[in-house]
């Protein structure tokens, strides 16, 4: 049952203390139903007397790192082993306790210092805030038992977090009750999927136990907690710029995995199903019209007439569409596609570890048990998984699926980085999985918020993001050009996938074969989907295949962005804010992004447009199509015409490109090409392994440092990581000059361009 675990103890201890144990244990999910409900009603009477007893309270603070606190307030002496672990903090040594107070022996307010800031604690009533000599306070925390609220301040500045599937971008003026799964206007903003995560000016929190409600409505936010919480337990977290706020949140609750290199490929999802020969010739299609695609994935039947499997949750394949499905999944892999499932239903209480054995496995929900369905499915060449249906599970449950995909596939197949694109998440899952937004509409507006969604997820900790490509239910809007618009912005969403009913749409020649398929959407389908002569549109399939050629042409740029956010916990895709702290106006763009460190992109989501208006942060960029210089820190209009979409460079960039690929893996012997974009110094680290085992995690990759120096017009390439160290040849460019062979055979080499 783990041991008690005073305040006090906490604090003596919490220098050799892991995250996962200073205030909880892992439930043993053998208990019975009798013994977890008289938990329950032990921790509802414990938190009445928290609030009213006459033992009064102990306040906690332990420093975690450098720059993260944890402040803990609970009952005096109260025992805390009844507390379990929700999975979404990785384990770690702590630097040491900082502070212990009882707020029923009040003194006078105290300053400790704490390397460059001060703590300052008041007991009337109960206030923890920290200051710097230069920036002043910083972040202030307010406890008011008595009503059952903890008080933050806002420094008079946006706030960003909560989670996925909110609305506005900055998150001052609303109210949240974090419920997972659904929320207002939930066709337009996907998903809800809340994180008791904040971010602001200089500071951020989380909020581990227990859960609760925000109000960020007043001058101050509030935090309520549930009715049964026994501890307040925030973690606070200071730094400088918003990307070591992000840093800091990847050490407390984990860096993001690094994915196989063909999950930043093209995948084509599909529905209902009419025939084996049917999901073959889809795949023969691709190649035949060299359309670059990695991965067919397969929606279960359930949710459609005719999927990959013989009902809703069944883990038996479609004998109509998969009579022989191990030879199929060959042919599959003969043609260099990767294969996914749609997999629903998962236990309501699934909990445990794939690790587990013994009594522990046979319990109902254990992840062990719930694995061994998907077991065979491995073994027999299945590439990854499409979790859905996860919305009524309580967070520890959603964290346990977001895991057991990771952790199931490196434990049935260790030689393969696996892969799962979920629904559903909390704090962690960057460690396992990706996420998509969910079952969103066809509509303009849709698209719009999409693109702040994707910046959202970012800012929430969650890099590993994509779409339903066109919208997932058909709306009088869904038409080629909605289509084609959203299919640019997916090009440049880390997950690039199209998804939807009507599925047959959703292919990038599919606007040209005088029928859309199956519609699933009833019988009215046909007064609001596209008519006949709308399915003769040739100008789709091009414009899909320059914006697949693009995305397969920075592949080795995405890929090092991945290795960054490995490394970092910066995401892909990156608010304009995050790389412009200091610029109000980028901090209020929610529909631009960065795509990794020096791509701005800039979606078009409105009917019917040919321009695209910008208010364009500092300093010189470029256009990636024209190699045309472009003045910053202005608003600007760029065209847009339906085939192209706005796509920017940052002065300094250095951006490694490919050769069009058809997989991501397929053979080339091109060299890679680095495109200077001069008019600042700039850096970029290039970075290459299999890209799909774990030898990089034995030192079996390359990362080479490259540095541009724009006033000498030099190009210094340099090994600096990995094992990886025989000569490797690149071509090098000034964006729209001519190419230089270089190659990196010594530690370093340069060569100058012009």
């Amino acid at each position: 049952m783990g041991t008690a675990i005073s305040r006090r103890r906490l604090l003596t201890t919490a220098g050799v203390s892991t995250a996962g144990m200073l205030l909880s244990r892992h439930i043993a999910f053998g208990e019975s139903a009798d013994s977890i409900a008289a938990e329950s009603a032990q921790k509802q009477s414990s938190a009445s007397q928290m609030r009213t007893g006459p033992a009064g309270l102990e306040l906690t603070i332990v420093s975690v790192r450098p720059q993260m606190l944890r402040v803990t307030v609970a009952a005096v002496d109260e025992m805390v082993d009844t507390y379990y672990d929700d999975g979404s903090l990785v384990p770690r040594t702590y630097l040491g306790p900082l502070y212990a107070q009882r707020t029923d022996q009040p003194g006078q307010p105290t300053g400790v210092a704490w390397g460059e800031y001060t703590v300052h604690v008041e007991t009337a009533p109960l206030r923890v805030s920290v200051r710097h000599s230069q920036r002043g306070v910083v972040q202030e925390l307010t406890f008011h038992p008595e009503v059952n609220q903890v008080q933050f301040q806002y420094s008079g500045a946006p706030v960003y977090g909560l989670g996925l599937g909110t609305h506005p971008l900055d998150r001052r003026g609303t109210k949240d009750v974090m419920r997972n799964g659904a929320g207002d206007d939930l066709r337009i903003f996907g998903a809800r999927n809340p994180i008791p995560w904040l971010m602001g000016k200089g500071w951020a929190l989380y909020f581990h136990l227990p859960t609760g409600q925000f109000d960020l409505t007043g001058d101050a936010g509030i935090w309520h907690p549930s009715d049964v919480a026994r501890a307040q337990d925030i973690f606070l977290m200071v730094g400088e710029t918003p990307a070591d706020l992000l840093r800091e949140y990847a050490e407390l609750t984990g860096y993001p995995h690094l994915p196989a290199r063909w999950t930043l490929g093209f995948q084509q999802s599909h529905r209902t199903l009419d025939s084996r020969q049917q999901i073959l010739d889809e795949a023969h299609t691709f190649r035949e019209k060299q359309l670059p695609c990695d991965t067919m994935i397969y929606l279960g039947t359930g949710f459609c007439p005719s999927g990959w499997n013989t009902g809703h949750g069944s883990f038996a394949f479609n004998s109509a569409v998969f009579p022989d499905p191990e030879k199929i999944v060959n042919k599959f892999h003969a043609l260099h596609f990767n294969v996914v499932l749609h997999v629903v239903n998962p236990p309501e209480t699934l909990h445990g570890s794939v690790y587990d054995t013994g009594t522990a496995a046979s319990v109902p929900g254990d992840a062990a048990s719930y694995w061994a369905q998907h077991e065979p499915f491995v073994r027999m060449g299945i590439d990854g998984w499409w979790p859905d249906e996860g919305d009524v599970l309580p967070t520890p449950s959603r964290l346990v699926r977001n895991r057991m995909y990771w952790e199931g596939g490196r434990k049935t197949r260790p030689d393969r980085r696996p892969f799962a694109l979920h629904r559903n998440c909390y704090a962690g899952i960057q460690r396992w999985g990706w996420l998509w937004s969910g079952d969103t509409t066809s509509t303009w507006e849709t698209l719009k918020t999409q693109i702040m969604e994707g910046i959202n997820a970012g800012l929430n900790g969650v890099p590993y993001w994509g779409t339903d490509i066109g919208g997932f239910v058909p709306t009088r809007e869904f038409t080629a050009e909605l289509f084609v618009r959203w299919f640019q912005f997916g090009a440049f969403c880390p997950s690039f996938r199209c998804h939807g009913r009507t599925w047959q749409l959703r292919r990038p020649w599919g606007w040209n074969t005088g029928s859309y398929g199956p519609s699933e959407m009833g019988p009215n389908a046909a007064s609001f989907l596209p008519h006949q002569e709308d399915l003769h549109n040739a100008a789709v399939e091009p414009i899909c295949r320059k914006f697949l050629e693009t995305r397969y042409r920075l592949l080795p740029y995405l890929y090092s962005t991945a290795y960054e956010t490995h490394t970092t916990g910066l995401p892909i895709i990156r608010s304009l804010g995050l790389e412009f702290p200091q610029d109000g106006k980028s901090w209020e763009t929610d529909d631009a992004f960065l795509f990794g460190p020096n791509l701005l992109v800039a979606p078009i989501y409105e009917s019917g447009a040919t321009k695209r208006t910008l208010n364009l942060p500092a300093g010189k960029w470029w256009d990636f199509w024209t190699a045309q210089p472009i003045e910053g820190g202005r608003n600007i209009t760029l065209e847009a015409a339906l085939e192209s979409m706005p796509l920017l460079v940052r002065a300094g960039a250095i951006v490694p490109t490919g050769p069009v690929k058809q997989y991501t893996e397929q053979p080339s012997d091109e060299p890679v090409t680095l495109t200077v974009y001069p008019g600042t110094d700039g850096a970029f680290t290039f970075y290459d392994d299999d890209g799909l085992t774990f030898a990089y995690e034995h030192g079996d990759f390359q990362e080479i440092a490259m540095h541009w120096d724009d006033a000498r017009r030099t190009l210094t390439l340099r090994h600096s990581k990995g094992s990886r160290t025989k000569p490797r040849r690149f071509v090098a460019k000034l964006a729209g000059g001519k190419e230089r062979a270089i190659t990196l055979a010594a530690a370093s080499t340069s060569v100058t361009l012009d």
